[in-house]
């Protein structure tokens, strides 16, 4: 796990922010939003989006599917029910087609269409997973440093104070420390 605090790099995140970057569920996180890598239609699915809606129960599938469909690039708030965080952010990301079709535009708009939620709900704290790199294809190594770059972004004007990244596998993990290691270095 990395955690970076602003007491120990003020240079890098706001006065009040923390990140954290661990390996885990995202379904057990504790915090006001954890972020669904969702689909067009919000009906549920394999992968990340699969795990939250079985944690949530059918009470999610209700009502993330009566606010669906949901644009690639945008995300939608329901309650998260009976999963430990307060609500969770559909966020729709792009499936990988060599890059050419916009994809790290609309993978990026995911992020901040999930931190700009996060901010007008006044939530201190938000769980994301490596949207778009299971089913969707997308190469883990430029989503991760798409997600990086755009939330320590969003991080430095945003109430919000702990972002966490919750990765599957440990590849998964060491992408994004090396993603947030780049970040560092620019």
């Amino acid at each position: 796990m990395l955690f970076v605090d602003s007491k120990d790099d003020s240079s890098l995140l706001n006065m009040h922010s923390s990140l954290e970057l661990l390996q885990g569920d995202i379904t057990t996180q504790k915090v006001d939003a954890i972020v669904n890598a969702a689909n067009r239609a919000l009906s549920g699915g394999g992968g990340v989006d699969g795990a939250i809606h079985r944690a949530a129960g059918p009470e999610l599938v209700r009502a993330s599917r009566a606010l669906g469909p949901c644009d690639t690039g945008d995300a939608k708030l329901t309650p998260g029910y009976n999963l430990p965080a307060r609500y969770v952010i559909h966020a729709v990301g792009p499936v990988w087609q060599g890059g050419e079709k916009n994809e790290p535009t609309l993978l990026a708009s995911c992020y901040q269409r999930a931190f700009e939620i996060a901010n007008t709900q006044q939530f201190k704290s938000i769980a994301f997973p490596s949207i778009s790199t299971g089913a969707y294809g997308y190469p883990l190594a430029k989503a991760a440093q798409i997600a990086i770059d755009t939330i320590m972004t969003a991080l430095e004007t945003s109430s919000v104070e702990k972002v966490v990244f919750v990765c599957f596998d440990r590849k998964t993990l060491k992408a994004y420390q090396k993603a947030y290691q780049q970040w560092t270095a620019t």
